[in-house]
């Protein structure tokens, strides 16, 4: 998703009164953002923490402020800048993490990103996970409170065409309950699905969001005597099934069944590439198939 971010940034946050800083990464992708923003496009070298700082002066000026680099670095090692700069604040600083989950593969578990959006949901931060590279745009459009983008990468079958982006958009049609896919394994799922006759697969949502105000009625529909799959490349705690539980209980719901296959870390103690990972995880494409089929 990064050249599809770049070019979002590009028609979105053209405005003068946006900067866009970066952690010394970027290489192959930002070229064109730092053409465009001139002075306005700074890269603080890997100095994090200085660079939310240095985000939330500006926004506190009345700018509009884009911090960029890979996922970890960007929530975990600023984790306190972010709650005391930003947060305490309320400043509407737009944080991207490239690379959610175990995007990184064989860079290892220090550049994965598996509790991220726990992180930031805790210190109050909108969290939002993009789905597909067309998401990008509308995401970018309204940035008005601290903000935590993660970037990965857009896996749907090739030649298909995405609903218009919302929270939750249902991307397949289906007879047996439902699938909550967090962000880009919405396209994962997509692919294990697709082929599957509507009466024999669950409808498939592609979630980008943590709002439970935002879930349609028609998903609870859906799930109220059949069952919901949860699928998240995120760790169990503070993830989409915990937030989706939650809403279920509030509002006196229970699916059929409840399937939540979530990040488990490392199970063999190996690290390698990031559909190794899903793989470990019951998060590839096979997988899910299995997991429906049987």
């Amino acid at each position: 998703m990064r050249k599809a971010f770049a070019d979002a940034v590009l028609t979105q946050c053209g405005g003068e009164d946006w900067f866009f800083l970066t952690g010394d990464l970027g290489f192959m992708a930002l070229e064109g953002i730092q053409s465009a923003f001139g002075k306005r496009f700074m890269n603080v070298g890997v100095a994090e923490q200085n660079m939310i700082g240095v985000a939330a002066g500006l926004a506190r000026e009345s700018l509009r402020v884009i911090v960029y680099s890979i996922a970890p670095f960007c929530y975990a090692r600023p984790f306190e800048q972010i709650r005391n700069d930003i947060c305490l604040g309320q400043l509407p600083v737009c944080l991207v993490g490239n690379g959610g989950g175990y995007a990184y593969g064989h860079m290892g578990p220090t550049h994965h990103a598996l509790e991220d959006c726990a992180a930031m949901n805790a210190l109050g931060v909108r969290v939002v996970a993009p789905a597909f590279d067309e998401d990008l745009s509308a995401l970018l459009a309204s940035i008005d409170t601290p903000t935590y983008i993660r970037l990965g990468f857009d896996a749907r079958p090739a030649g298909t065409v995405v609903p218009e982006y919302a929270p939750w958009r249902q991307i397949l049609p289906g007879g047996r309950g439902a699938i909550a896919a967090l962000g880009p394994l919405a396209g994962v799922a997509w692919q294990a699905l697709s082929d599957l006759p509507v009466d024999s697969r669950p409808a498939l949502w592609a979630v980008c969001g943590f709002d439970s105000t935002q879930i349609p009625p028609q998903f609870f529909d859906q799930i109220s005597t059949q069952p919901l799959y949860v699928l998240e490349e995120h760790v169990a705690q503070g993830g989409l099934g915990m937030s989706l539980s939650l809403a279920l209980m509030e509002r006196g719901l229970r699916p059929g069944e409840f399937v939540h296959r979530p990040a488990l870390g490392y199970p063999t103690g190996r690290y390698g590439s990031q559909n190794f990972h899903r793989a470990q995880c019951g998060l590839d494409v096979i997988s899910i198939r299995t997991m429906i089929t049987g």
